[in-house]
């Protein structure tokens, strides 16, 4: 069953909570929730020193850029999964357990910009396999980046 409802407040800043501060590779990368909508959640993150590849060109590095893409992939499927929970499961405070199984990425452009969007769908979801597009744009909505990735779900 497939719930059109907003997560419980409380929920909502757990889940924020973990992506954003638990997560310690997401902490690395500056990662912030920026939507929980389980058709497309969106992360965001700001350009930084650290996160560059090329000193001379000051681009992203491609590494950030394949990482952010998997991560938002994934938060893709707990959204998702978390969404056709019934309330008081979610209440329980469960997170789906997933691992990655595949990763593409297509880098399109050069990763410049002031910050950076990623936004993930969910193209299937199986009994144990579940497949996500994502894609990347930078804070002018050039698309940066693209990927697709199959995760292990359950």
């Amino acid at each position: 069953m497939t719930h059109a409802k907003a997560f419980p407040p409380e929920f909502a800043a757990r889940m924020k909570n973990v992506m954003e501060e638990y997560i310690a590779f997401n902490r690395v990368l500056g990662l912030r929730v920026e939507s929980m909508d389980p058709k497309a959640p969106k992360m965001r993150f700001d350009m930084r020193p650290e996160l560059v590849g090329n000193p001379a060109r000051k681009i992203l590095h491609g590494g950030v850029i394949s990482a952010t893409l998997d991560v938002v992939g994934g938060f893709a499927i707990m959204m998702r999964m978390l969404s056709k929970m019934e309330p008081q499961e979610v209440a329980k405070g469960g997170f789906p357990n997933m691992g990655t199984i595949d990763l593409r990425v297509d880098y399109l452009r050069p990763g410049r910009g002031k910050h950076f969007i990623a936004t993930a769908r969910v193209v299937r979801m199986g009994n144990r396999i579940a497949v996500t597009h994502m894609e990347l744009e930078n804070d002018t909505a050039e698309l940066i980046a693209t990927g697709s990735a199959a995760y292990v779900v359950g």
